[in-house]
């Protein structure tokens, strides 16, 4: 928090900030340090233990008209739209996240970049754009960060320069600090909305098909083992959330992440959560512990945010020891990778299980692959689903069951193509009628041109 006694006068340090009848530049040193020093005075005359411990739109509503007696008090002239702004900028840097505030309110911005104090970037329908919006300096940006971090009970200094975390609305946020950071503390926040995507929505945006989604249905309620592979962005979590959805209510779901931004709406799901090391680089909690502990849950399903390490070979194994209908996401740019990552990850937990047998343990435990794909326009989309048939020879086998093609580029900039069943029937089908799951033949002929 800035220092509560670094002003103790009355009058502001700035006589005015801008000259008669131009527009204020919020983002000039002069109202930069305006705000810093109302905020200053707040901090002297509010408990802020009493404060943290009050509901949030309640707080803001007690704690306004104190912050709108002090900018009244300030010398320097404002309209009252300025002061209306410069109330609301100094409440989202005592019970918000400062500058970003505005940007966590827009619910088109999808990514939040901080390059650096006054190099901003966010995400909107795929594409990057800068905005204006700047911190202070490097220090104002770390206290944002403290305070992300410090709300789930993680920290960030010299010795642990490196944090993942999450907002109350389950977005997902990285920091990293100097010394890995080279130009100041970096600062990336992956949104999440209080609603998430609904089947509907993916339709609606091209995502995937009607076809397509009715297979993943009958895949999920069938207990088929499902990993969704796709690169940064590609909207696999997204995709999770929403297949997760399909899972009937009576199943108990035992979930595991690094940082919990999963949103199941069933009622019985156990959340578990990594843990880093304490100071004394001792007591961390890895996703390999948590998956292990929860076979002791009796969980009817395991939902794993990513693999990413040495916890896929017990994913694996637990999808082979009867936790069927297990979901969970892996960094690849197709099945096929996804395939080779998985192996390369067992690889890492076991040295001394050959590559045949490693491969034997993918086949028989991975039923479908679903990859997600961002394309050049900012569009995601479903670009393949595909079975895991089994192996031949020493080579983990695959069928495509459903392609999304490109076909070209409209004027303006968008990407043509085409959603194509490739006419194979799943070799899974077997089990989705044994489940009472009836798909109809049209549904792998359908083809779906997206323009």
């Amino acid at each position: 928090m800035i220092a509560t006694d670094a002003l103790k006068t009355d009058s502001s340090p700035i006589e005015a900030i801008r000259p008669h009848g131009k527009t204020r530049d919020s983002s000039s040193p002069q109202y930069q340090e305006l705000k810093f020093s109302i905020h200053r005075k707040l901090l002297d005359r509010i408990n802020l233990e009493a404060v943290y411990s009050m509901p949030g739109d309640r707080v803001r509503q007690e704690i306004r008209p104190a912050v709108a007696k002090l900018v009244n008090e300030e010398k320097t002239p404002l309209s009252l739209g300025e002061k209306d702004t410069l109330i609301e900028e100094v409440l989202d840097e005592v019970f918000g996240l400062g500058p970003l505030e505005p940007l966590l309110r827009d619910k088109t911005v999808s990514d939040i970049l901080v390059t650096t104090p006054r190099l901003i970037y966010i995400e909107r329908g795929g594409k990057l754009e800068r905005t204006p919006i700047q911190f202070k300096d490097d220090a104002h940006l770390m206290r944002i960060i403290e305070r992300v971090v410090s709300r789930v009970g993680r920290r960030i200094d010299e010795s642990s320069p490196m944090v993942d975390a999450r907002l109350p609305d389950g977005s997902r946020v990285n920091a990293i600090i100097p010394p890995l950071a080279v130009d100041g503390p970096l600062l990336s926040i992956r949104r999440f909305g209080g609603d998430p995507l609904q089947p509907a929505d993916l339709l609606r945006n091209l995502s995937l098909t009607e076809g397509m989604l009715e297979l993943l249905k009958g895949c999920v309620k069938a207990r088929l083992n499902i990993i969704i592979s796709g690169g940064t962005g590609a909207g696999k979590t997204t995709f999770l959330n929403m297949l997760s959805g399909f899972i009937p209510s009576n199943e108990r779901i035992v979930t595991i992440e690094d940082a919990a931004e999963l949103q199941l709406r069933q009622s019985h799901v156990a959340r578990l959560e990594t843990r880093p090391a304490n100071v004394e680089g001792k007591g961390a909690v890895v996703q390999r512990h948590l998956l292990i502990n929860a076979l002791r849950m009796r969980p009817d399903r395991i939902i794993v945010g990513e693999v990413r390490g040495e916890e896929a070979l017990d994913m694996l194994q637990a999808m082979n020891t009867g936790h069927d209908g297990s979901l969970t996401t892996i960094h690849a740019n197709s099945p096929r990778d996804a395939i080779s990552r998985l192996e390369v990850m067992i690889g890492m937990a076991s040295s001394n299980l050959n590559v045949r047998s490693i491969r034997q343990q993918v086949a028989s435990a991975i039923d479908l692959f679903v990859q997600n794909s961002r394309l050049s326009d900012g569009s995601r989309k479903v670009t393949y689903i595909t079975e895991c048939v089994g192996m031949e020879g020493d080579l983990v086998t695959t069928q495509d069951i459903f392609v999304f093609e490109r076909t070209g580029v409209t004027g303006e900039g968008r990407i043509r193509g085409r959603f194509r069943p490739t006419g194979v029937r799943p070799k899974f089908s077997d089990r989705l009628k044994a489940a009472g799951i009836e798909l109809p033949p049209q549904l792998f002929q359908s083809v779906v041109e997206v323009n």
